[in-house]
């Protein structure tokens, strides 16, 4: 029934069921609704083809595992503490809220043509789920549920994405006739919860439908776990502040519900041979790196393709490589993520205010860390094989004479490696990545693991009130990679449920860090501003901050640092690398014997030859320039703070979509296609009629 498995990877999210040419051409005829939809289902092989070119249009874009799949695929680690920089929605300069500026991803409305968007994708469902029992032909019981299944699976998911990004939107589960003057298909936005309980049928149902596991060369494909675990995310989303305004109730319902999801989905994937994968650091970073190979820790992965010809290859390895390893430079990290980092007991580096305590010292950054630290980031004296060849990251800069310009410096970058921090990301890195063709990785993305539904759990024990539930299923992430049982494995004493949320989070943004889930925790938490805006919408009775304890993101700028060799005694230095001799012998490697040892050598290192200091340009600036005393040179770029609107949570309707569809309401916070203010309320109290 499959091809190839360099075929696969082409052709679908997470398994292509025919040959490149053979899915195309399949696209091409699926044009034609109606001519071809009353007889696809009579033949498994075209069944096949036609969910692989769902599976396709919905996820071709996740080549990474930083982006995020609502939406457009955008990277979203800009609005988190994972990247610095400013955009449009972080700005303190601009603010969004006509329907013009809002984004499109929804589709304006459904036409006879395809359109890849996600209600063309839900229709590509539905049809499947109305004909398939009917269609007859040579197809058999088992393949129609299999089939069922994975098409209530994307159906879900698209319904989710559209949640998160809009709030509650119109439900079809019925294929609509592609008529404008249909006035069945002039469907309200139907309220969040109503939206959530269509979300969960689809996922009970997929549930029993699929299978427990695939045979090997249908890996990647749907399974009963998927449908499990994503009923765990999507419930605990639902339950979070974003759409709760009860949430501080430990006996809210919703909270119960999610709980729920999660230990079923536990039980019964424990039962089906799922799990944490390995038990050391060691074993963690190297599970990223089993490629179209089943790993039990993986429920939802896309796998790519190392072929030039693919349209999926990995982009990622190529971004986080340096230019000396012939990758597109790397990507810098901001101090609020590796400062944030616990140490190696489990205690944490920093405080809330990003003060430094338990004897860390944020210039010598990489002594006694968390051991996922050494596997997540790069710095200079840091191991990173490449072509598993071993090679030692440096990102150092010095200053020496302008050639022909006298009274001034120039700036050399250490194997022109310019970087804005003394970080760089190297997570999910493969050492046998070929310098030679970085952009064609074939390393699969691991787009749900079953260490975030143990978080889940973690979460809703911890808001239920139940912290020695909480602290046990954190202590499950922890322990994997060697930190010990002590002090609560290093949370310390949790003393309210408050406490072990916010370590929920905080635990999180480390396991989790670069796959894609800081930004949604944030959004669903509320954690740009509590909730609470003083000049937009309010969102929770509560502010979300205060009650965890966490500064808001709107008070921070993220912070990157540059490292200059000393110059002391007025030395000055050549074009010519000045610490190429002293480093010869200085490198960092987790798996070595004298590890320990090895972080004594390179913080003397540091201490002797590098200065780390403030940026001339901050990450995050607003490009308002800083004069020097003559009052024309610039010296440097004013600071500007994170400046997300409480309208931003939830996104409005574009203006096309509320033009070709008049009927539909505008979000609250923005404004319709004639400026009028929206009226749609995504925070409904109503309560699940199923779960």
């Amino acid at each position: 029934m499959m091809a190839t498995k360099k075929l696969i990877y082409a052709a679908t999210f997470v398994t292509a069921l025919a040959t490149t040419s053979c899915s195309d051409q399949f696209l091409e005829d699926k044009k034609m609704y109606k001519s071809l939809e009353d007889k696809i289902f009579t033949n498994q092989t075209q069944t096949d083809q036609y969910l692989a070119g769902i599976y396709k249009n919905a996820f071709s874009g996740l080549t990474r595992p930083d982006v995020s799949i609502a939406g457009k695929y955008e990277n979203f680690n800009n609005l988190t503490e994972e990247a610095g920089g400013l955009t449009t929605r972080t700005k303190p300069t601009e603010e969004l809220v006509l329907a013009s500026e809002c984004d499109a991803y929804i589709g304006n409305r459904l036409k006879a043509s395809i359109e890849n968007v996600p209600y063309t994708r839900i229709r590509d469902c539905n049809c499947l789920l109305d004909r398939i029992d009917d269609a007859g032909g040579d197809v058999s019981e088992t393949f129609r549920q299999h089939a069922k299944g994975q098409a209530l699976v994307l159906r879900a998911i698209q319904y989710f994405d559209l949640v998160r990004m809009y709030g509650g939107v119109p439900i079809v589960t019925k294929v609509l006739d592609a008529d404008a003057h249909n006035e069945s298909s002039k469907l309200p936005r139907a309220t969040v919860t109503k939206c959530i309980e269509q979300i969960v049928k689809d996922l009970n149902q997929a549930a029993e439908y699929l299978p427990d596991s695939w045979g090997a060369d249908d890996y990647g494909r749907f399974t009963r776990a998927a449908a499990l675990a994503l009923k765990s995310r999507i419930l605990l989303v639902y339950a979070s502040p974003i759409f709760n305004r009860d949430w501080d109730n430990s006996s809210n319902e919703r909270w119960q519900a999610a709980l729920e999801a999660g230990l079923t989905a536990e039980t019964e994937l424990t039962k089906a041979g799922y799990g944490l994968y390995g038990s050391s650091a060691k074993d963690w970073a190297e599970m990223f790196l089993m490629d179209n190979t089943p790993c039990k820790e993986v429920l939802i992965v896309q796998l790519c393709s190392p072929e030039q010809k693919m349209a999926l290859n990995n982009g990622w390895e190529n971004s986080i490589r340096m230019v000396s390893q012939n990758g597109g430079g790397g990507l810098a990290v901001p101090r609020e993520l590796y400062d944030n980092f616990p140490l190696a007991d489990g205690s944490r580096a920093v405080d809330n205010e990003g003060n430094p305590i338990n004897g860390y010292n944020s210039t010598e950054f990489f002594m006694n860390r968390d051991p996922r630290f050494y596997r997540t980031f790069a710095f200079s004296g840091s191991l990173w094989k490449v072509d598993n060849k071993a090679d030692t990251v440096w990102l150092y800069r010095w200053f020496y004479p302008h050639p022909t310009e006298e009274n001034t410096l120039n700036v050399k970058y250490t194997e022109d490696n310019n970087k804005n921090s003394p970080v760089v990301v190297r997570k999910m890195s493969n050492p046998a990545a070929l310098s030679a063709d970085l952009g064609h990785s074939g390393i699969d993305v691991f787009e749900y693991r079953y260490a975030e539904l143990l978080l889940n759990i973690a979460e809703c024990y911890a808001a239920t009130g139940n912290v020695s539930k909480c602290i046990e299923y954190l202590g499950k992430i922890r322990s994997r990679v060697g930190i010990s049982s002590k002090n609560n494995y290093g949370l310390g004493n949790l003393s309210d449920k408050y406490q072990a949320i916010e370590a929920c989070l905080y635990e999180r943004r480390v396991e989790l860090a670069y796959e894609g889930k800081r930004f949604w925790d944030i959004w669903r938490w509320l954690l740009f501003d509590g909730g609470k805006s003083d000049n937009d919408i309010v969102l929770s009775d509560k502010s979300t901050c205060e009650a965890l304890g966490v500064k808001p993101l709107n008070s921070i700028s993220r912070q990157g640092a540059e490292v200059y060799v000393k110059s002391g005694d007025n030395k000055v230095f050549t074009e010519d690398d000045p610490l190429w001799n002293a480093r010869a012998n200085v490198c960092l490697d987790p798996d070595a014997e004298n590890f320990e040892e090895q972080q004594v050598l390179l913080r003397d290192f540091y201490r002797t030859n590098f200065n780390i200091v403030k940026l001339t340009n901050p990450m995050d600036n607003i490009g308002k320039p800083i004069y020097g005393p003559d009052g024309e040179s610039v010296t440097g770029y004013e600071e500007a703070n994170i400046s997300w609107r409480s309208h931003y949570y939830i996104w409005g309707l574009p203006e096309n979509l509320l033009n070709f569809n008049t009927w539909l309401e505008q979000t609250i916070g923005w404004m319709d296609d004639n400026n009028a203010v929206g009226t749609f309320n995504f925070q409904d109290s109503e309560s699940l009629t199923v779960k």
